[in-house]
């Protein structure tokens, strides 16, 4: 055992570099993705790699953890197999893949892996296979059999009719002149192949799938004598046009081709990097509504945002996409990219046609449809296709529509379609006004909006901004979902409709005659400049109801009281403007009287010191209203509260005492205090 520990003590100590770190290359993601296989199926014996099979298809993957708890590639599902890991082999009557395959050269490598059709081409040219056996130091991308047998037969018949040629060069092609792992395959690498130096194309994604061309590293980094072998998934070939050329070219794209002249992003499509474009073909672009089309065609702006809508900025090889990711465009925007079976998708829609053609600079996927991104749509169009659609409906009913398509700087603030589940109001001037006043004249993002900042609208109005823990609001409605920002606007969904503020508070209370008895009570009490003034306030209004309710000797006795009236009106009014949106599941809001006020929001019930509120945001230039039928009571009036501060007074005297109590054991000049304080405990 001591030996034991001392030479794991010694292995812990080589692996660990200067500092504590790791010693050695971090793991490419491939080889992750292996070693989590490796640990899938280590219950099976040594070197046995668990592999996901893609029920109906021949499609095998090493697992990450990801997919081996999803069971899916692609949303179908697999079954898991146990195979050798690379590089190993089973022994008849051992458990698991106990040897090593032997090292022989690349030729009989290729046999070893499952590429025995690369080995008959090979024998077919009269060059290759002498070198695949001799001395040196080579990599091959070995296409697998089911990849030869997939090429297009014009194809094949092509390569096999003149092999000393083109067969030949096909093959060198797929050949590199030192020894490659795929530690060293780097993503966005590209490697000079053996024919006339051209590139070969490298892609290491994060989820462990390795490209060479768009073709999938089957079965990596099996050694051989003069080099390593890799077992791909397709058939290669070169690659000698950028994205723009093939733009120029296809006849698909001769919308496209005149949208991207337009823009002046042929430089982008024709220059280094790369890219994946998602190339809308000629029929993407007719299925858009002519006046859409055009319009942002004719608009330098909106043209080149959509385009860049359709530009990721790195190559993603269809091979690679197993599961949705999120892909970042060249105009900022993301784009969930994945897969349903044997289908590209984007943002959920097959929408790809023609998958991995291949350019010096990235890969284009042919789409079927425009991905219009928000910054390229007029406000109506954005309201149109969201959940406020109703609000919408209205406008147009009112003949004010026009502002949502035109080229004003807005934010419109659309209630959310929820908000008319019991009907449509009417149009009228009124309803009309109201409306306007959803439209603020600047285009807003709500990330920079600020507590107290005021909005002008096209009504008229002036709304302002209440900034809260958890929500965002504007008077008396919060915004519901993320801006959505437009060529000219940003839609704000709202989860209600906007009332803005008529009057001061004390205004509102007069013009209710729910509260002409809570309106003398204020007078009496001297309240009324406050509640006219400028402020930020929040009163729970007692309506009449409430003050009925009291005992009349009590309510009258309160009445009679102009110091205890004034204490309790003040109690009724919080010193900052809080709307229901704001609420959350409990705020403590401080009182004008200095108490705090309880005011919570449960199943959309507001309430306040635990009393339903009967009606809620109620908005005026300076504050908000809420109608309660309960006269609150402050803390030192209620009789339970009274008894709990007893209760407390009593237990501090009894800690008190108890620690002189101590003290007293120790020095006999404190009884006389001690006998004080119990003295006090008596009363």
């Amino acid at each position: 055992m001591a030996l034991l520990v001392r030479l794991l003590t010694l292995a812990l100590a080589l692996s660990v570099g200067p500092a504590g770190t790791l010693a050695g290359p971090a793991k490419s993601p491939y080889q992750l993705v292996l070693q989590h296989s490796r640990l899938r199926g280590r219950q099976h014996g040594p070197n046995v790699c668990a592999v996901q099979k893609v029920i109906g298809t021949n499609k095998k993957y090493f697992t990450n953890c990801k997919q081996w708890y999803q069971r899916k590639i692609c949303g179908k599902s697999t079954v898991i197999s146990y195979e050798c890991c690379p590089g190993y082999e089973k022994v008849p009557g051992e458990k698991g893949c106990p040897a090593a395959l032997p090292l022989s050269n690349l030729y009989e490598t290729m046999g070893v892996v499952g590429s025995t059709t690369t080995q008959l081409y090979t024998d077919r040219t009269e060059k290759l296979r002498p070198e695949m056996e001799g001395p040196g130091s080579f990599t091959i991308f070995a296409p697998s059999n089911e990849a030869w047998s997939s090429l297009p037969a014009e194809v094949l018949d092509s390569l096999v009719s003149n092999v000393n040629i083109e067969l030949l060069n096909a093959l060198r092609y797929h050949m590199v002149d030192r020894r490659v792992l795929t530690d060293e395959l780097k993503h966005g690498m590209t490697l000079t192949s053996m024919y006339q130096n051209s590139n070969i194309q490298i892609h290491h994604y994060p989820n462990g799938i390795v490209t060479v061309n768009c073709a999938r590293l089957l079965k990596a980094d099996h050694h051989a004598t003069n080099g390593v072998v890799h077992l791909i998934d397709k058939v290669i070939s070169t690659i000698t046009n950028n994205i723009q050329q093939i733009i120029e070219i296809e006849d698909t794209f001769e919308t496209l081709r005149a949208a991207v002249a337009a823009s002046g992003l042929n430089t982008v499509l024709e220059g280094d990097g790369q890219f994946t474009l998602l190339a809308p073909t000629n029929e993407a672009f007719e299925k858009i509504p002519a006046e859409t089309l055009n319009r942002i065609l004719g608009d330098p702006e909106a043209l080149r945002d959509l385009l860049n809508n359709h530009i990721l900025k790195s190559a993603m090889c269809a091979e690679a996409i197993v599961a949705g990711m999120s892909m970042e465009t060249l105009g900022g925007t993301t784009l969930e990219v994945g897969c349903s079976g044997d289908k590209l998708t984007i943002n959920g829609k097959a929408v790809i046609s023609n998958k991995d053609i291949l350019a010096t600079n990235g890969v284009i996927h042919f789409i079927d449809e425009l991905l219009i991104p928000d910054s390229a749509k007029t406000l109506l169009e954005l309201a149109a296709e969201s959940d406020v659609s109703t609000a919408v409906d209205i406008l147009k009913q009112a003949g004010l529509d026009t502002h949502l398509s035109g080229k004003e700087q807005l934010t419109f603030l659309a209630p959310l379609n929820s908000v008319f589940k019991d009907g449509v109001p009417r149009i009228d001037a009124q309803m009309k006004t109201l409306l306007l006043n959803h439209m603020v004249k600047e285009q807003l993002a709500s990330k920079y909006l600020y507590s107290g900042q005021t909005l002008d609208t096209l009504g008229g109005k002036k709304l302002r901004v209440f900034v809260y823990r958890n929500s965002l609001c504007i008077e008396n409605s919060c915004i519901a979902a993320h801006d959505k920002r437009g060529r000219f606007g940003t839609l704000f969904t709202m989860d209600r409709m906007l009332t803005p503020p008529m009057g001061t508070v004390m205004d509102v209370l007069k013009g209710d005659n729910r509260f002409s008895m809570l309106v003398a009570a204020i007078q009496s009490a001297g309240l009324m400049e406050i509640l006219n003034r400028e402020g930020v306030y929040t009163v729970f209004a007692p309506t009449n109801e409430a003050f009925q309710a009291m005992p009349p000797e009590e309510l009258n006795k309160l009445l009679a009281n102009a110091k205890e009236l004034t204490n309790i009106l003040k109690y009724h009014i919080g010193d900052e403007i809080l709307v229901s949106g704001g609420i959350g599941a409990l705020v403590r809001l401080k009182s004008l009287q200095g108490d705090k006020l309880e005011v919570s929001s449960k199943n959309n019930v507001v309430s306040v010191n635990k009393e339903p509120v009967a009606e809620t945001d109620i908005m005026a230039t300076n504050g908000v209203v809420y109608a309660i039928n309960t006269v609150l009571q402050p803390p030192a009036n209620r009789p339970q509260e009274r008894g709990d501060e007893l209760a407390d007074s009593a237990l501090e005297i009894f800690k008190q005492a108890s620690a002189y109590s101590r003290a007293a054991q120790r020095s006999v000049r404190l009884a006389p205090v001690y006998q004080r304080l119990l003295e006090r405990m008596k009363h």
